[in-house]
């Protein structure tokens, strides 16, 4: 039993945690601070405080995308760093593979699963050719940063300039 004294309260740790829980699934549901704070009858400012306290990233959703990448691993790390949540990079050999060990029905229905995912996102980096940078523009209805890495097609794996990625992932978090 996780009760306590704190000066003259009687403090139940169990329920402040029940109602962090509540706030945090009334937030994630698409409840306001102040909706949720009527909800259990408390002061949106303490929703706004709680938020801040377990806050590790403001601003936009991110998500990166990108074919045919060389430096693959160096560009996912400097991605987890600045806290990309998607990031989607082939190689060459890694794109020939996912198209030919699909039938075209299979293909067709993974390409519609990656685009909706990354349309969860409000801001999404491409590291494509400049067609297929283009073709992103008309598929989604997102901020998109793009990166033309040649010109189409592409036929070999492209290095890609980390410091572009991190000043990118920089003002990114930064205009938040």
């Amino acid at each position: 039993m996780d009760i306590i004294r704190i000066g003259d309260k009687v403090i139940d740790i169990n329920k402040i945690y029940r109602n962090i829980d509540k706030i945090i699934e009334l937030r994630i549901r698409g409840k306001s601070q102040q909706e949720v704070a009527n909800i259990l009858g408390i002061q949106r400012t303490f929703i706004s405080r709680l938020e801040r306290l377990g806050e590790i990233r403001k601003g936009k959703s991110v998500a990166l995308i990108g074919f045919p990448i060389k430096n693959k691993e160096e560009v996912e790390n400097i991605c987890l760093k600045y806290g990309v949540e998607y990031v989607f990079l082939m190689s060459e050999e890694e794109r020939w593979s996912f198209i030919q060990n699909k039938s075209r029905l299979e293909l067709f229905n993974k390409v519609l699963e990656i685009i909706a995912e990354l349309r969860n996102y409000d801001l999404i980096i491409t590291l494509f050719s400049d067609m297929r940078n283009s073709l992103v523009h008309k598929l989604l209805d997102r901020e998109i940063i793009s990166i033309d890495i040649g010109k189409s097609p592409l036929t070999e794996d492209i290095e890609i300039d980390i410091r572009t990625i991190e000043n990118i992932l920089k003002l990114v978090r930064d205009r938040g």
